[in-house]
């Protein structure tokens, strides 16, 4: 693979890097890894080995047919890469002892940060995962219902939505967007669309982006700043900027030694970042660095609201949910409701003033004239209600589920009925008898043709 010259530079002027190891990496595959869900995923087996700076990931032996396995369906783990899985590190590194911390994943699609940060918090805590472009807010909506926590919300929202939310969160992740030459052995398309010139673009979109959103954080609240980049300019560079214009002051993280993960000082304010290199790591190129604002910061009112009185939505509706979570606050979104945690209530009046709502809370249903319709969120949820009646499937008839196809299933079944696949919620169906309603989203339905007598050997 040819390099761009300027990445050579730039790397090459790293103490620790070896450019002629580093361009070899670039001609060897790139792996597959995941990250198993902490709840879900105790009965999913993988082949590999540890992703030392996260509990849960795993470097694959081999890359299997995801799509063919029910567990990632039903969000037992997430594909995502191992390099930039070091954000559960840096994360556990920086945050405080304060209860009900509020964090912000500004750029989140597809999902793999946010999901990591979903994992990672109590459910006092609150995640709001933005995405500005509406076709990708649509994709991360779904990774993030599939992953399964209430206290994870999603908007669809641009960077500058933030300002009015002033000192509102306590910790904002930006996995900005860049020019994506660290993926340049995983996606040959980011070689090809690279240049110089975007790489100034995107530098100075990062900009943009972070000072649309420095109004929102708290003072001595945590930017976590990272990109899949090698270039200065939109690493380092951006360091020294943040706290040359913006006032920040870097945060060390002191990895081990072992992990191999080179650390570097920006130019004019020393401020230290940590990169890792494909020859160095197993995973892709990748930097991450983190910052502390210093500076006062003005603090956002709270608009005065009425709870909702929904008594006849909460009788028709809670035994959806697990007994422990029973206390929750119930409040329409749309034609649907959503279930709450109560210490989130205020949060949502404040927020739903100033951004765009694809998912906040859990989203449990509606009513019908006869019935509760159940959401499919609920089946994902990790605050399910567990002894819901379900129909339990082997591997092959949970495919033919997910692909809306038919099924074997006891035909003495009536009513709702959850899905699941080794205990794994996958969608709802309504028994009727001698067959059932499958109630699995179209756009969730697997389109991929199954050999079944020879995929699933």
């Amino acid at each position: 693979m040819q390099l761009p010259d300027s990445i050579l530079k730039d790397v090459g002027q790293i103490d620790g890097v070896n450019s002629e190891l580093f361009c070899r990496a670039h001609d060897s595959g790139s792996g597959t890894s995941v990250r198993l869900h902490p709840l879900k995923g105790n009965d999913v087996v993988f082949e590999g080995s540890g992703v030392p700076w996260c509990k849960g990931g795993f470097n694959l032996a081999a890359r299997p047919v995801f799509t063919t396995d029910p567990f990632f369906h039903g969000g037992a783990y997430y594909v995502q890469e191992s390099s930039s899985m070091f954000l559960e590190y840096a994360f556990n590194q920086v945050r405080s002892d304060k209860k009900g911390i509020r964090v912000l994943d500004l750029c989140a699609a597809p999902g793999g940060k946010s999901t990591l940060l979903a994992a990672l918090l109590s459910p006092e805590d609150l995640l709001v995962s933005n995405e500005v472009i509406k076709t990708r807010a649509g994709i991360l909506e779904e990774n993030v219902v599939r992953w399964g926590y209430s206290n994870n919300w999603v908007t669809n929202n641009d960077p500058a939505d933030f300002a009015t939310l002033e000192g509102f969160f306590d910790v904002i992740v930006v996995d900005a967007p860049c020019s994506g030459s660290g993926l340049f052995r995983k996606d040959e398309r980011a070689l090809k669309e690279w240049s110089e010139e975007n790489v100034q673009l995107c530098a100075a979109r990062q900009k943009r982006i972070l000072s649309d959103i420095y109004p929102a954080l708290a003072k001595d609240g945590i930017l976590i700043y990272s990109t899949c980049s090698f270039s200065e300019i939109e690493d380092e560079g951006v360091a020294d900027w943040l706290c040359t214009d913006l006032g920040f002051e870097g945060v060390a993280l002191n990895p081990p030694a072992e992990w191999n993960i080179v650390t570097t000082i920006s130019k004019a304010n020393k401020a230290p970042g940590y990169r890792f290199f494909p020859h160095l790591v197993q995973g892709e190129g990748f930097y991450l660095a983190a910052f502390r604002k210093v500076e006062e910061q003005s603090l956002y009112k709270q608009p005065k609201f009425k709870t909702a009185k929904l008594d006849d939505i909460k009788k028709a509706s809670m035994h959806l949910l697990a007994k422990d979570v029973q206390s929750t606050l119930i409040n329409p979104v749309k034609d649907m409701y959503c279930a709450i945690y109560p210490s989130h209530e205020a949060d949502f009046y404040l927020l739903s003033k100033s951004l765009y709502f694809k998912k906040a809370g859990l989203n449990i249903g509606q009513p019908t004239q006869k019935e509760w319709l159940p959401a499919h969120e609920v089946a994902l949820s990790v605050d399910r209600n567990k002894t819901l009646a379900a129909i339990e499937l082997d591997r092959e008839n949970a495919l033919r589920f997910l692909k809306k196809e038919e099924f074997e299933f006891d035909s003495s079944l009536r009513g709702w009925q959850l899905i699941t696949y080794r205990g794994l919620g996958l969608g709802w169906v309504k028994a009727l008898g001698n067959r059932v309603n499958n109630y699995l989203p179209k756009h969730w339905r697997i389109r991929m043709e199954i050999d079944f007598d020879a995929d699933l050997t």
